[in-house]
């Protein structure tokens, strides 16, 4: 099925857990087995995003805008319908027939979205605004996401080679990717030794430069919360100290790669290592996360959570079958199975559905997709919004319709940027 070991070993665990909890006759040892587990997330996904653009080359957002502007429309379009579609069932069905909170409708995009690491970051909110179900549910989501990302994403590529709509035709998946193990003559090294290990091991420093970016973001964090409270009256209804820690991680590593940018004359951060780090914080953070979820809240919103599972799912289908050839300008359905997977998993799933319809990478889907996560992600998946609107639909509990419209307006917003100052870009659907 081709689905990332983290996923499957985080399942074992999870089952593995419940049956020691339910048959043990002393499962007391349990809890010290697994100590520490449901820390781990948390603070792994500040790892993650804090190297998201550590050691790479961030060009000028001209640049980005130009190539990737209708790919960036498209991929906000389809984020922004996730809240659209999931508060809007919340909101007129599912609040009315469940007693349900508003943020029930933002697990969609939190899971879908944003995946296992942006719903565990976001445990501290959701326990915070007095919905500790949230967290349980969104990873819930986020499960959901990426098996179906996968399976129905392999379906839509079968479906789109047959009406050859895609350049998948020669490259079977089995040979593609095989068993997840790279043969010895394709194997790339990890990344380079920029220091001298007599001098001092270059992890070392790639490490300590991570910590620095986090660093930032905590004291952006603390600085935040501490101007709200220059006004706020009622803790509970803050936003900007809810705001967690992992997308103040991610401008702090911005902040300091512009800075290596203008004073490193050797360049000693290896993006190669930065993804490296990146990779071993998401694989244990999936793990640790899916492991000590909690099933029995999922149990007990299961008629909920499945309705809006599958709504999610149509929404992100009907985008790729029907949006897309009308909003991307060429290679439509490349472009539109890699937002597909990502929109539903984590960029690493979008990258993967890619190479199998594209296995050459002859279109412009790679570099258009690339391209768009530098001004996407910021925002979106995990970013400043995504962080934003848990807080808000707390704050607008009573009356939130006015986020659901601020969705809505959002998806109107993208769709002038595409057809109004793109409309001569490309012929769509080319």
């Amino acid at each position: 099925m081709l689905l990332p070991a983290s996923v499957i070993g985080g399942i074992i665990g999870l089952v593995a857990i419940q049956l020691i909890q339910r048959y043990a006759p002393d499962a007391s040892f349990l809890e010290a087995a697994t100590t520490g587990w449901s820390k781990l997330p948390g603070f792994l996904i500040n790892i993650v995003f804090a190297t998201l653009f550590l050691g790479a080359v961030i060009p000028p957002i001209r640049k980005v805008w130009n190539i990737a502007g209708p790919q960036l429309a498209y991929g906000q379009v389809v984020a922004w319908g996730q809240y659209a579609v999931g508060l809007g069932v919340t909101l007129l069905i599912l609040t009315r027939l469940f007693d349900l909170p508003p943020m029930f409708g933002a697990i969609i995009p939190v899971g879908f979205e944003g995946g296992h690491g942006t719903a565990a970051g976001l445990a501290p909110v959701f326990a915070e605004k007095g919905w500790t179900a949230g967290a349980d549910l969104a990873l819930g989501s986020a499960t959901v996401g990426v098996v179906s990302g996968v399976v129905i994403g392999m379906a839509l590529i079968n479906w789109a080679a047959r009406r050859r709509h895609c350049r998948a035709a020669e490259a079977g998946t089995e040979s593609a990717f095989g068993d997840g193990v790279v043969p010895k003559t394709e194997r790339e090294p990890a990344g380079l030794l920029t220091f001298r290990t007599e001098s001092v091991e270059t992890l070392t420093i790639h490490l300590a430069v991570v910590a620095a970016a986090i660093l930032i973001g905590f004291v952006f964090k603390k600085g935040l919360a501490g101007l709200e409270t220059l006004w706020l009256t009622d803790p509970k209804n803050a936003i900007l100290g809810s705001f967690p820690l992992f997308p103040l991680a991610m401008l702090g590593g911005v902040i300091v790669q512009k800075l290596f940018d203008r004073a490193d004359r050797h360049d000693v951060i290896d993006r190669g290592l930065m993804q490296r780090l990146q990779g071993l914080a998401l694989d244990y953070l999936v793990v640790a996360a899916l492991a000590t979820l909690r099933i029995e809240t999922i149990v007990a919103h299961i008629i909920p959570f499945t309705v809006l599972m599958l709504v999610g799912l149509g929404w992100n289908v009907w985008c790729v079958m029907w949006l897309a050839r009308r909003m991307l300008p060429d290679a439509w359905f490349e472009r539109g199975i890699a937002e597909f997977g990502q929109s539903t998993g984590v960029t690493a799933t979008g990258i993967l559905l890619l190479r199998v319809a594209d296995p050459k990478l002859e279109t412009r889907a790679p570099d258009a997709f690339g391209y768009k996560q530098l001004l996407h992600e910021p925002f979106m998946g995990g970013g400043l919004w995504t962080s934003t609107v848990i807080p808000l639909l707390y704050i607008f509990r009573a009356n939130p319709w006015p986020i659901w419209f601020i969705t809505l307006g959002a998806i109107v917003v993208w769709l002038f940027v595409r057809f109004v100052l793109f409309r001569k870009a490309w012929a769509p659907g080319a």
